[in-house]
């Protein structure tokens, strides 16, 4: 049995300037909410490409099924975080700096099922490969 993970970043926006606000809401949908355990939500930066790959979270909350009022984790949640101011997102040749907002649901059974987002920090150019 799948979780389906209603996520979004509220402004729909994908490109953001540092010192901006990002604000997401999800919704955990599950037939047995009693499996639910845990839902993290991160705002995160990784790198791709050659070499060894990095990831940082700059944004983390998690909420336990233990935690929360009527011990049910399906209602939706707002979460919110201000960017920084580096690393900037990167499209090189060689590496890219990726960001993204993501949330992540924990089962009893210890399954988890996870999505995400991407955006984009700064307004920063597409490096184009050469044409040879």
């Amino acid at each position: 049995m799948n979780a389906t993970i209603r996520f979004r970043i509220v402004d729909r926006q994908l490109v953001y300037s540092p010192d901006e606000r990002l604000v997401c809401e999800y919704e955990v949908q599950y037939a047995a909410p009693d499996d639910l355990q845990a839902v993290e939500a991160s705002v995160l930066w990784y790198t791709e490409g050659k070499g060894d790959e990095d990831m940082a979270s700059h944004f983390f909350e998690r909420r336990m099924r233990e935690n929360v009022v009527d011990r049910n984790l399906c209602h939706c949640h707002r979460f919110e975080t201000l960017l920084p101011h580096s690393p900037l997102s990167y499209f090189g040749e060689i590496v890219r700096i990726c960001w993204c907002a993501r949330v992540r649901v924990f089962l009893r059974s210890g399954e988890s099922f996870l999505e995400q987002v991407p955006f984009q920090l700064g307004d920063v150019a597409r490096k184009r490969s050469r044409e040879r």
